[in-house]
């Protein structure tokens, strides 16, 4: 059922995402929640699956609001942010004790280029860290990259190498310790995979809820923020999911689905109206916020896609 929200806010500071994270959905948090099922929060619905869980701001809205949801599956394909969820959960005082230290030093460097000189360090370091040697420390890495890093973007070369320039922000919060022990509670419920979003096909039935952020169809060709991982998600990648959506729905699940209106700059591009047919499709405003060019920043329109 859902909780009573100012009595929680009362009693515990709700988490929030830890990290910014291209097509993030903080935002759009009010009309997702508008569309949840009529039937989340009660028995019928007990478990929610996020195969793209990115920076994961409708997971913690949802799992902090509905205590009959008992089973939480989160997936991505991007392994270091696995890596860090997994890390977090299981010793967040060691992130945050990794993190303090980063912070002072950043903090003690008094010109810009010095902060930089730091920033290129802790990247270096970061990217010989990742993977199997991922720990504590390379979760603090990475957080104090994306606060750090120009724009607050994940992105990677084609050898799996984070390569995002410094971005030069005066006194960016880095280790928010309150937040962080909040993430952590509140993943001890989650179930976490790195793996494509078709793996998470086999928790899916009549009683979950699915709710799919995918990277986002370039709303511009010179607008792709879809590198994540070192696989970029192509028009194929669509394609299968809009397949997995049907697959979804034969099982008698329900699922919302967010993705950027390719109508923003080709009125004649059906791709969602072709591919979700015979779903219901609504339109609403957001603001793209990261993208190369400042002026290209703005209100656009996004899909927010169903199946009930």
């Amino acid at each position: 059922m859902k909780t009573n929200i100012f009595n929680a806010i009362i009693q515990q500071e709700p988490a929030k995402p830890f990290l910014k994270w291209a097509g993030g959905k903080s935002q759009l948090l009010h009309e997702i929640d508008i569309r949840f099922p009529v039937d989340i929060g009660m028995v019928e619905i007990d478990t929610y699956i996020e195969p793209f869980v990115g920076g994961g701001a409708v997971f913690f809205y949802l799992a902090q609001r509905y205590s009959d949801i008992t089973n939480f599956y989160l997936y991505d394909i991007n392994e270091d942010l696995i890596y860090c969820y997994n890390a977090i959960k299981e010793n967040v005082e060691a992130v945050i004790a990794e993190l303090r230290i980063l912070q002072s030093a950043f903090y003690s460097k008094r010109t810009s280029e010095l902060r930089k000189q730091l920033y290129l360090s802790i990247r270096k370091e970061f990217n010989l860290e990742k993977g199997s040697h991922f720990g504590f420390a390379t979760a603090a890495k990475l957080i104090f990259l994306n606060k750090t890093c120009y724009n607050g973007l994940y992105r990677v070369n084609r050898k799996g190498e984070f390569n995002v320039p410094f971005g030069d922000y005066k006194k960016p919060l880095l280790c928010d310790d309150k937040n962080l022990r909040n993430v952590s509670r509140v993943l001890q419920k989650a179930n976490l995979f790195c793996g494509d979003f078709e793996e998470s096909f086999k928790y899916i039935d009549e009683k979950t809820f699915v709710y799919l952020d995918p990277p986002y169809r370039p709303i511009s060709p010179t607008a792709s923020f879809t590198s994540y991982s070192r696989d970029d998600f192509t028009e194929q990648d669509q394609l299968r999911l809009a397949k997995f959506c049907r697959r979804i729905d034969a099982k008698g699940a329900k699922f919302l689905l967010s993705n950027s209106d390719p109508k923003n700059e080709d009125p004649n591009d059906h791709f969602f109206d072709d591919q979700y047919d015979g779903f219901k499709i609504s339109i609403v405003k957001a603001t793209r916020a990261i993208n190369c060019i400042g002026d290209k920043r703005g209100a656009i329109n996004e899909l927010i896609i169903t199946n009930y």
